[in-house]
């Protein structure tokens, strides 16, 4: 049972990869394979998870403490019990997750609904292609630590398209956002889904993330650029089309600042309170959703509702957070049955390095989404042998989080700049993948170096 549980899990994967080919929409997938994982899981062999796992012996000590007749108890009704308390769990871990990203993602959506993000791009503008090139992966490296790289990429994406008429320039722009946007959310506990996992999971923290990984992040968008400085060829292109106007509420400045504040101050939150972080984000939320009911009182409550967190809500990627639950699940399984466990064994037994390992792991998250993979690392190493901050998890902070560029389908980032401006994937292998690939090698030799000087 345990080999058709990874072969539905292998499947599943697979028709997530062809999302667009098969015309099944990857959230849909996600959740069928979780769900199906842990209902096979269930009406497995008892003896599947009656393991010499430390999970089961505890659990099993426990049961015995809690059940007066465990002696009567069957070898399936004890398996049942595993099951049902390892996925309730697994849901308790997995809701942090989700409720810091609806939080993060309403926020976003908040700033947006009042033009808070034009005070940034309506600075940019410089016509000369190298300089913008700069200024605008810049500003999306930084962003994307403050925010996260899909809402980034989503920004200056919008950005680009404003600003760049050209066709060819805009799509080399919208790349580049890609690596940019994956390198600034991999130095920060909030700038990449797979770093706030392994960030809520224990096996980062913020102040440890930022201070390990700002310059390998740096270094892998800076040598691509440097390396563009002096290859780069084609202009910006001229505008011909007027400009339309969007409406404002006239506090899009305020609401900016409250929304980067709220968010930028969740790993404070959580250093001072020792409470999860997602509480911290709803405290963010909940400020500003008290700022958009109190700002603009005269305005017409039709006009009104279009800047409200209420109104927000509703334009938040609801399909992403169910599609992180039914591949969280997924992995929730696998790890439950220490299948996670015995593959990383079996790594280690092969390759023997777990740099080589995690190096690996990062450009296969080019092919599968850095989410899943993440949350499978995090049920292969225990945190008994590889504690809080250590290098097998700062090393995949940004071997996950980066080492989704080299493929435009590798990161949400990707994912989102393909759908909005219509990156071909051939094209991206063709004028990105290199670039991306300079990039993350430049940035892991960093790491590894500063690791081995200061440790």
């Amino acid at each position: 049972m345990e080999l058709l549980i990874v072969a539905v899990f292998v499947i599943g994967y697979i028709l997530i990869a062809l999302e667009h080919p098969i015309h099944i929409n990857k959230t849909a997938t996600a959740l069928l394979t979780g769900v199906l994982c842990w209902t096979l899981f269930a009406f497995s062999d008892p003896t599947t998870s009656l393991l010499a796992s430390e999970h089961f012996i505890s659990f099993l000590e426990k049961l015995k403490s809690t059940v007066p007749d465990f002696a009567s108890l069957t070898a399936s009704e004890i398996h049942r019990e595993f099951v049902v308390e390892s996925l309730a769990e697994h849901l308790s871990e997995i809701s942090q997750i989700l409720f810091f990203l609806m939080g993060a993602m309403t926020i976003v959506e908040l700033v947006d609904a009042h033009q808070g993000f034009k005070f940034i791009t309506d600075r940019i503008t410089t016509k000369n292609a190298k300089v913008l090139l700069w200024i605008v992966c810049g500003v999306t490296f930084i962003l994307s630590a403050i925010l996260d790289n899909l809402t980034t990429t989503i920004v200056m994406v919008s950005l680009i398209r404003k600003i760049i008429p050209n066709k060819d320039m805009r799509l080399f722009f919208a790349g580049m956002i890609i690596v940019a946007a994956n390198a600034g959310g991999a130095w920060s506990p909030i700038g990449d889904v797979t770093t706030t996992m392994l960030w809520i999971g224990g096996q980062i923290t913020a102040i440890g993330i930022v201070k390990s990984l700002i310059l390998p992040s740096v270094v892998c968008m800076v040598v691509p650029l440097i390396y563009l400085s002096f290859t780069m060829k084609g202009e910006l292109g001229e505008d011909t089309k007027s400009k339309v106007i969007e409406p404002s509420s006239g506090y899009g400045k305020l609401m900016l600042f409250l929304g980067v504040a709220a968010l930028v101050s969740v790993p404070i939150f959580k250093t001072v309170t020792h409470l999860p972080p997602y509480l911290g984000m709803m405290l963010g939320l909940g400020v500003l959703w008290v700022a958009s009911e109190l700002i603009n009182p005269d305005v017409d409550e039709s006009k009104k509702k279009n800047y409200t967190a209420a109104h927000a809500l509703t334009r938040i990627d609801m399909p992403s957070v169910l599609f992180f639950l039914g591949i969280l699940l997924a992995v929730g399984a696998l790890q439950s049955m220490t299948t996670l466990h015995n593959f990383a064994e079996l790594l280690n037994d092969t390759l023997g390095d777990n740099r080589i390992i995690i190096t690996l792991i990062g450009m296969l998250s080019a092919i599968v989404d850095n989410v899943p993979l993440v949350a499978a690392s995090m049920g292969m190493y225990d945190m008994s042998v590889y504690p809080t901050d250590h290098m097998i998890w700062e090393y995949l902070a940004y071997c996950a989080g980066t080492g989704g560029s080299l493929l435009v389908i590798g990161s949400a980032a990707g994912v989102a700049a393909m759908g909005m401006v219509k990156i071909d994937f051939i094209w991206y292998i063709k004028k990105i993948t290199l670039l991306a690939a300079i990039g993350y090698f430049a940035g892991a030799a960093v790491y590894l170096i500063q690791y081995s000087l200061f440790h």
